[in-house]
């Protein structure tokens, strides 16, 4: 059955993780492995310090603890969960949370055409009634021929109810309007002309035909696309007389068929035929009909379709169009939006079915323009494009579209005239059914995967300046400049508030003007790593010279309180490093308010457990700290001066590297 077949796709298509979370698992089994190997080598070397086991080990452990990003999978649903509230404002609702994420690695947009690129606000422009040519607004309603043509579409028409309500799409509006307008009533219609039977239209048949009981007897009426039509068309009527079509009849409409669609219209065919039973239809009926003319439509381009295209192509990522209108009607359409610049690139459903799936492969890429589509072809397109390592999004509205939707990396419904079937496949509802706010969702989608990457840098150079410093202080035999107690302050302060201020980081106006990312580059990559390890670097260094510090004015308990007062405040302030690759002055001091409110809430607890007699205890603070404050601040404020000032030195991108972990 048609269900089951539909089925059977849907269990074809494959869920799929998306690339964030393949290349966390990925970094977290990485990570994981360094970060037990860094700790057992300094549960070693306290061992053969002499320091006792038990002690030994809970540092181990607390180092591991303070090393490990263990909030990393938190911070990133907290920023996607934050970014699906600023989407759906903007009228996309996304349903699947990491989807989010996966926005921002699309570079290929399968989109129908109708009401997503184009307005979906359909009206008849001219008529072709037997082989006579008319303007929609200059029919004549006392023609006997004219009337009768009016009449069949509107009774071949499912936009109505019984009540009067529309329910149906914008192209049986557009009949009914047209009809409306020479006063023709559809409810009135149907009382005086009832439908006794039907074949709704489907995409494989394309058409629909509908049965009524007529003063001439059993009425056929069928109306769909015109090469359908015609090759079901045995006679023709002109001028009130049936007679037989012939080639040219056959030629010449075909001709003035292909001159409208060139224009951009939709055209319908139109045919009936006298049967003598008033049974319920069967598909064998649908043959030798008699030829009734024409109807196109226009549905204009959305004003904001053009825009959007360029965008797309601006930021790497190719639009494509898939639709089952006539591939004229869709290349005239793709033309001036701009998704199609050479007829080269737009094929029909039935020529791709005669080009196997390894052709089509290399094919693909080539190819802008579908047109006369199926639902196999569509999870066929999306397939091809996978296979090439493409991320692919995907619209659609009907039953049929949910196999491609949950195929696609990023399947779109729409949310206007989408089916509960189609919405339940998809990742994301477009509540504006617009081609326009998908390019903002991507936009979106890469500010807010930047933003969960610079999380990850922040807690990782951050964590690495804390390893650094006590592998200095152990190989050099040195009191350890931590307690584990100050190790899981540390923790427990930087590593959730300003991790997750850097998530809320303000979208990045220029996302659009780049290529899509590799969504198989991993995290770690070379430049990633080795400013990881230079910024955690320079934080280390300032740690240990509070430290050295403290060690010379008053001794180990002075010298521990002013590194662990120091690298807690360095982290929080480090935060304003990590909020992007531009210096602070590029992207504004104050623009991100929640990281001055992460600082300001942070440094004030870190205060408390300073200056807090009770908590003094608890963290072993010296008492000689509050004549030291200002040094601290001065050595939390270093690491920020310099990496500012090599940021702005080396205009941002002062190293190149290629390797990846």
């Amino acid at each position: 059955s048609e269900i089951g077949k539909i089925a059977s796709l849907l269990e074809s298509a494959q869920d799929k993780k998306t690339p964030l979370q393949v290349n966390l698992d990925i970094f977290g089994k990485k990570l994981a492995g360094v970060i037990i190997l860094l700790c057992s080598l300094i549960f070693a070397i306290n061992i053969m310090r002499g320091y006792p086991i038990g002690e030994s080990f809970l540092f181990a452990v607390a180092l591991a603890v303070a090393a490990i990003p263990e909030a990393l999978s938190s911070i990133v649903t907290i920023v996607l969960a934050i970014g699906t509230q600023k989407m759906a404002k903007e009228h996309a609702i996304i349903r699947k949370l990491h989807a989010v994420e996966s926005l921002g690695g699309v570079s290929v947009i399968c989109s129908d055409k109708t009401g997503t690129l184009t307005q979906n606000k359909m009206v008849v422009k001219s008529v072709l009634i037997g082989i006579d040519i008319l303007d929609a607004d200059k029919l004549d309603i006392n023609n006997l021929h004219h009337k009768q043509f009016l009449e069949w579409i509107t009774l071949c028409n499912d936009s109505v109810n019984s009540n009067g309500q529309e329910i149906g799409d914008p192209t049986e509006l557009a009949l009914i309007n047209m009809s409306n307008k020479y006063g023709i009533s559809e409810h009135e219609l149907r009382k005086t002309i009832p439908r006794i039977s039907e074949l709704p239209f489907d995409s494989e048949r394309k058409l629909m035909s509908t049965l009524h009981n007529h003063t001439n007897g059993f009425t056929l009426i069928t109306k769909g696309a015109i090469d359908v039509i015609l090759s079901k068309t045995t006679q023709i009527s002109q001028n009130n007389k049936v007679r037989s079509i012939t080639a040219d009849d056959i030629k010449d409409i075909l001709k003035i068929n292909q001159s409208l669609s060139q224009s951009g219209l939709r055209v319908l065919g139109l045919a009936n035929k006298i049967i003598e039973s008033s049974a319920a239809l069967t598909f064998k009926e649908e043959n030798d009909l008699i030829f009734t003319g024409l109807i196109a439509m226009e549905d204009p381009p959305r004003l904001e379709s053009k825009d959007a295209v360029y965008a797309c192509k601006q930021a790497g990522i190719k639009p494509v169009m898939i639709t089952g209108d006539h591939k004229t009607t869709a290349i005239a359409i793709a033309r001036q939006i701009g998704i199609l610049e050479d007829d080269k690139e737009a094929i029909e459903g039935v020529d791709l079915d005669l080009i196997n799936d390894e052709d089509f492969k290399q094919l693909v890429t080539q190819l802008s323009v579908y047109a006369r589509v199926s639902p196999a072809h569509k999870i066929r397109i999306v397939k091809a494009w996978q296979q090439l390592g493409f991320l692919v999004a995907m619209t659609g509205d009907g039953v049929n579209d949910a196999p491609a939707l949950k195929q696609a990396d990023i399947g779109i419904s729409m949310g206007k005239v989408g089916t509960e079937v189609a919405k339940e496949s998809s990742d994301m509802i477009l509540t504006d059914d617009n081609f326009a706010t998908i390019v903002k969702a991507i936009s979106n989608g890469r500010s807010i995967y930047t933003n969960i990457k610079h999380s990850i840098f922040f807690l990782l150079s951050g964590n690495m300046a804390g390893i650094l410093a006590v592998i200095y202080t152990s190989i050099l035999a040195l009191p350890l400049p931590f307690t584990a107690v100050h190790l899981l302050f540390i923790n427990l302060l930087t590593d959730s508030m300003p991790a997750i201020a850097l998530g809320l980081e303000s979208p990045n106006t220029s996302a659009m003007e780049e290529s899509p990312r590799d969504v198989k580059e991993s995290i770690l990559t070379g430049r990633f790593v080795f400013e990881t390890f230079l910024q955690g670097a320079i934080i280390a260094v300032s740690t240990l010279a509070a430290y050295y510090h403290g060690l010379a004015v008053s001794g180990v308990s002075l010298g521990c309180t002013m590194a662990f007062s120091t690298l807690t405040l360095s982290r929080l302030i480090h935060g304003f490093n990590c909020r992007s690759n531009y210096p602070l002055h590029k992207i504004g001091f104050f623009t991100n308010k929640y990281q001055w409110l992460a600082m300001i809430i942070g440094t004030s607890l870190l205060l408390l457990v300073l200056l807090y007699p009770p908590l003094q205890l608890i963290f072993k603070v010296s008492q000689d700290i509050p004549n030291h404050l200002l040094e601290v601040f001065g050595a939390s404020l270093l690491p920020l001066i310099i990496i500012q000032g090599y940021k702005t030195l080396y205009d941002f991108k002062p190293f190149n590297i290629k390797f990846s972990i």
